[in-house]
Parts: structure tokens; sequence; C-alpha cells
């Protein structure tokens, strides 16, 4: 009895044991799993940040990392989500990241923990219309204008440059569709002219060219001139001549860079392993979407907010900083 009493002893240890590693492992696994905030869909950031989460997951399973993409209104809510530590990553416009880390306009008095991660893109404020008597963001006035879903980085660009034509949305009639959303409204009619964000080629935008006929409006040089000299990070910019079906020509605008920011207590190691796996294996992602092209690492440095430690420690192995 003694003997017997000795090994149910045991095996009750070794039992409590693996329950207690089981339970900590589960704990590891749990804090490594990275919820990446895009976009929705008929843009850039749904389909890429999908792409980028597969190819996290694939390659560093084994490092305890797994990552899952999820559709969101973009920039405002990334910023939000991933300060409040909702998600760990998220897809943003860079004026929408720094005033999400300056805490100012729809950050005001609170400013997010966080920090950048890596640049993906610049991407140019789309401007389309179906009426060939809108050449000009002055001529939207009494419209019905899509200016994107409330709260995207978009959204915020479009304002800006309503404002920079000395209008406001209460000269407009306005709508916040979702990309797919002003895509079907422009098909059928239903307003005058939309406004989106994204690298091109835009697939919202084949979609509606696919069919209809579509003017590309040019942003006026005054309002360009004015957004670039008042915001470090707006940029000239231009979608060249045939970059879409009917475009022979091309159209001026102002572009922003689309940054990845992280929350700030993600750890060194983590936030250096997404980067590094990210840039050396970049080109598995170049049938995605175009945009995924200038995922180099030369561009990635360029983010509109302070780097993490762990984006930082890549970037300067690769003699970028």
């Amino acid at each position: 009895m003694e003997v017997l009493d000795k090994v149910k002893k045991s095996l009750s240890i070794i039992l409590m044991v693996s329950l207690v590693v089981f339970l900590f492992s589960g704990i590891s696994l749990a804090a490594t799993h990275i919820t990446f905030g895009t976009g929705s869909p008929g843009g850039t950031y749904y389909p890429l940040g999908g792409a980028m989460a597969d190819l996290w997951t694939k390659l560093l399973k084994a490092e305890g990392i797994e990552a899952t993409a999820e559709s969101t209104a973009a920039s405002v809510e990334n910023c939000r989500l991933v300060g409040s530590g909702e998600i760990q990553i998220g897809m943003a416009m860079g004026d929408v990241a720094s005033k999400a880390y300056t805490g100012v306009v729809q950050f005001e008095g609170n400013a997010q923990p966080i920090l950048g991660l890596f640049s993906m893109y610049p991407a140019p404020q789309h401007l389309l219309t179906l009426d060939p008597n809108i050449k000009s963001v002055r001529d939207l006035k009494g419209k019905k204008v899509s200016v994107d879903a409330p709260g995207s980085g978009c959204e915020t660009l479009s304002r800006l440059i309503i404002e920079a034509a000395g209008m406001s949305y209460d000269d407009l009639r306005v709508s916040y569709y979702s990309q797919p959303e002003a895509a079907q409204a422009l098909k059928d009619g239903n307003v005058d002219a939309v406004f989106w964000n994204f690298s091109f080629p835009g697939s919202a935008v084949q979609e509606v060219t696919a069919v209809r006929d579509v003017f590309f409006v040019s942003i006026d040089d005054d309002i360009i001139k004015k957004l670039t000299m008042n915001y470090a990070y707006y940029k000239e910019g231009k979608i060249p001549a045939n970059t879409y079906k009917g475009q022979d020509y091309d159209v001026k605008t102002v572009q922003v860079g689309n940054d990845v920011v992280i929350n700030k207590d993600i750890d060194e190691n983590t936030a250096y392993l997404l980067v590094s796996t990210l840039f050396n294996n970049a080109k598995e992602l170049f049938v995605v979407h175009p945009s995924a092209k200038q995922l180099l690492p030369e561009n990635g440095v360029k983010t509109a907010v302070p780097l993490h430690p762990g984006a930082e420690k890549y970037f300067k192995e690769k003699g970028l900083l």
C-alpha cells in the first residue's frame, strides 16, 4: 500500500506540473496573438493586410506568433483600437497616426499610446464623378458627395480639402459611404462624386470604370499648396495617365503615407520579428496588390510617428537609421 501511495502521489505531482506548464503555455500563445486592423473591402488595406497576416502566421508560428486580419473603418478606428489594446497593430494614414500620437483633432486630449512599426506606401486622394461639369473641388458645392466612412483617414483628408476650398460639409450633401457602398452609389447615380484614398490601382475605381464613364478630378493647385504647407505629412502627388480605364491624363492630387502602427507596450522581439519577416519576404505579397511592390526597407522606415524599438532595431541593421 505504501508503494501504491507513493506512485499515486508521484502521478499527482506530474499531473499538476503538466497542468501548470499547459496553462502557462496557453498564456504565452495568447500573448503573441496579433490582431491586425485593416480597412473595408474595396481598397488596398483589406487584401494587403490579410496577406500580411497570413505571411506572419506561416513564417512565425514556430516563434509562437499568429496574426489575424480584421476589417475595420480604417485609420482613425485602427489608431484607437491599437491605443486601447483591443488590437495590437493597425493600418493608418500618416496624418491620422500623427494626430493620434500627439492627441489632436479627433484625438484631442487623448493621445494614443502608439508607435510606428513600418510605412507601407504613399496613397493619393481620388476624386471621381460621372458629371463632366465637375472640374474642380469647388464645383462640388450643392452636390451629393461621398467622403468615405466616418472616422476613416480618407474622410479626414476629404474634409480638409473641402475646407481648403473655402467650403464646409454644410455646403454639400454629404454621405459617409464605405468604399464598396460608394462604388455602388456612383454606379447607380445616387451620388455625384466620391472621395477615396488608396494606392493605385484601387479595385473600387476599377469596379466603377468597368461599367461607367468616369471623370477624374484634379485637386486645385491652391488647395494642394495650402495643405502641403500646413501639414508636413501631406505631399503633392499624381495618379499617372492610364492608371485606370478611360483616364488618359495625369490627375494632380494630395497624397499621404500609409503606415502600420503598433501598441507601444508590445515587446521589442515581437515587433522586430514582424518587421524583419515582412521585409525579408515581401516578394510573396507582390501578387496581392501592386502597392506591395513598394514594401521596401527604405520606404518602411519613413513613418509619421516615432518607431517602436523593435522596428528601430531592424532598420538600424539595414543602415537606415
